[in-house]
Order: C-alpha cells, then sequence, then structure tokens
C-alpha cells in the first residue's frame, strides 16, 4: 500500500512542477504562445488564452489538493 501511495505520490509531484512552470509570467508562458495573438498584447477575450490559463489554473489547484491529500494519507499510513 505504501509503495502504491509514494509511486502516486512521486506522478503528482512531477505533473505538479510541470503544471506551475507552464504558468505564465509577465507576456511568457502558455497564454503567451500563440494563443493570445502577439505575445500576451492585444489578446481579446475570445482568443482562448483565457480559457487556457482558466483552465490551466485548475488542473493545478486540483493536483495541489491531490499532493496534499496523498501526503497526509502517507504520513497517516506510514
Amino acid at each position: 500500500m505504501t509503495f502504491v501511495l509514494d509511486v502516486i505520490q512521486v506522478f503528482i509531484s512531477v505533473m505538479l512542477v510541470f503544471l506551475v512552470l507552464m504558468h505564465s509570467g509577465q507576456d511568457s508562458g502558455l497564454s503567451g504562445f500563440g494563443m493570445g495573438g502577439g505575445g500576451g498584447t492585444g489578446r481579446s477575450p475570445f482568443s482562448g488564452g483565457s480559457l487556457v490559463e482558466r483552465n490551466l489554473n485548475r488542473w493545478t489547484i486540483g493536483f495541489a489538493i491531490v499532493f496534499v491529500v496523498n501526503t497526509i494519507v502517507l504520513i497517516k499510513v506510514g
């Protein structure tokens, strides 16, 4: 049981790091990668960048919650 939770924890950790690195800074990241039109300048609400960022935020929050829950379970089991 602990081994399976450890493997899941490593997977969640890698995915969480990947998702955090995909977040945009000022004019870079996923929203500035050709989806926002011009690297972040002159974006319209319909260009797709805002939807991508919202979904990225949701995935990041979801993986963070799963990470915390899995960490608590590992502490209680181990």
